[in-house]
């Protein structure tokens, strides 16, 4: 540790907490590495279910055409509270809400592993979502603050877009470890593992240091003038928002039974006009979730339309196919996550990599890159999951080339969701960029089980069709360097 500086040797100011150099100075490790074990775990628990998915559904009777809700409930509430939580965390501080969140998920994972019944594990999952979102929301903003720009910065966002990766790859391993117990100890080992991190983020997390020239007072002065009042919660545009994509979800999950059912067409028109009525509420609004005047940045388009497509053409699908490995070629649940940690183990690793990229390539065309090799990798998966004898070097290979993709798009999305927006409104840019993510994810996986029904080649085509799309948007207006 450095010396103080005496009051005589003031003439040359000490170097800058917020400065990180070379050596990245001691009050930003700390939360470099307290925000990525708390994101970790948050991903852990969010796909943890895609290896217990069977157990679970036989231990609550859950017919195949609401299984998805299994899965739906934390990206539900993810995308639903992202952008409430990146507000209050811009408005009343970034660590409390982080801190806060990272309690609340250790709690409610904790009450996932009691349910017995959908509908009670379910809202225990949306109830983690919304947890899961301070937690995003938090150490993004966080994150923004200990690294103000620069190659720091590049670095702790590849490290924590890799801690996005691990926790990918950790948490189906994880469940099928504990799961050959019981698939519920999985999740009691998930709460208790977010308390923990919440209560050494307590410790460790310094509270946040008064702003450059502001004066201390001093006995005898007059109490500060109180300064604007804290922006309000947006909950009519949260709900609004909410309601379409409760609508949206429903009708995907029940198409699997019919798309031309009045009900499904009925769903997807509520979908529709409340989207429309969240936008209108936020651009009426005093204090919105997220500033819609951003959308004419180019760089702030490709955040959102970047995390947009990931979740709709690579979370999605690789969520179900663990589910997929099991029941069209026979695996069992531990082995099919060893074989899923070949796709998310090299996305952790790329994601490390990635900011060697950061010279060369903008975070747009990055994006581009990633969902290109998702693409090649998923259309590699072609033929693969319908029968037992698989074709080991294609799927291998697939997985392998598609894990290099999202580990690409998992390093370029933080940097480009804290680069897009002003400093100030870091929490809203990362709540704006993981929304649309888990917007794209919660609908990418009602898809994916919705086609699984023409075939399991058919959930692969829609994703390397996607990919492509996203790799065209992204990258549509946006400069190379």
């Amino acid at each position: 540790m450095r010396a103080a500086h005496s009051p005589s040797s003031s003439s040359s100011p000490p170097p800058s907490p917020e400065a990180p150099g070379e050596g990245t100075p001691a009050p930003s490790r700390p939360v470099l590495a307290v925000t990525a074990t708390a994101t970790a775990v948050a991903l852990m628990n969010y796909t943890a279910p895609m290896l217990t998915l069977p157990a679970m559904a036989d231990a609550f009777g859950t017919p195949s055409s609401a299984q998805a809700w299994l899965l739906n409930g934390t990206p539900l509430g993810l995308a639903v509270l992202l952008l409430v939580a990146g507000a209050l965390a811009d408005a009343h501080g970034r660590r409390r809400v982080f801190l806060l969140g990272t309690l609340a998920l250790g709690v409610t994972t904790a009450l996932g592993a009691l349910a017995d019944s959908t509908a009670l594990f379910t809202a225990a999952r949306i109830a983690q979502g919304a947890a899961s979102a301070a937690v995003l929301a938090g150490s993004l903003g966080l994150l923004a603050d200990a690294y103000p720009s620069g190659r720091d910065r590049i670095r702790a966002t590849g490290i924590w877009g890799a801690a996005v990766s691990g926790g990918i790859a950790l948490g189906p391993l994880l469940a099928g470890l504990i799961g050959l117990l019981d698939w519920r100890l999985a999740y009691g080992a998930l709460g208790a593992a977010a308390v923990v991190t919440a209560a050494v983020g307590a410790r460790r997390l310094a509270p946040p240091r008064p702003r450059p020239g502001d004066a201390t007072p001093r006995p005898g002065d007059a109490p500060p003038r109180p300064g604007p009042a804290a922006p309000r919660p947006d909950l009519a545009g949260a709900t609004a928002l909410a309601l379409a994509l409760g609508a949206l979800l429903t009708a995907l999950t029940l198409g699997r039974d019919g798309w031309l059912r009045p009900a499904v067409g009925a769903l997807l028109l509520a979908a529709a006009a409340l989207t429309a009525l969240f936008l209108l509420v936020e651009r009426r609004a005093a204090d919105p979730m997220i500033d819609l005047g951003l959308l004419r940045r180019p760089a702030f388009r490709a955040s959102v339309l970047g995390a947009l497509f990931t979740g709709l053409a690579v979370i999605g699908l690789f969520s179900v196919l663990p589910a997929l490995l099991q029941r069209g070629a026979g695996l069992a649940p531990l082995s099919t996550a060893w074989l899923f940690l070949l796709w998310s183990g090299t996305a952790f690793v790329v994601a490390l990599q990635a900011r060697r990229l950061a010279g060369r390539l903008s975070a747009p065309y990055q994006l581009a890159l990633g969902f290109a090799l998702s693409a090649v990798g998923v259309l590699l998966l072609l033929g693969t999951l319908g029968s037992p004898g698989l074709p080991w070097p294609r799927l291998i290979a697939g997985l392998l080339v598609a894990g290099a993709g999202s580990g690409l798009l998992n390093a370029a999305l933080p940097r480009l969701a804290v680069d897009s927006v002003p400093p100030e409104r870091a929490a809203m840019g990362s709540g704006a960029n993981n929304t649309a993510r888990y917007i794209g994810s919660a609908a990418g996986v009602a898809l994916a089980l919705a086609l699984t029904a023409a075939g399991p080649d058919a959930p692969l085509l829609a994703s390397a069709g996607l990919a492509a799309a996203g790799a065209v948007l992204s990258v549509a207006g946006s400069p190379r360097r």
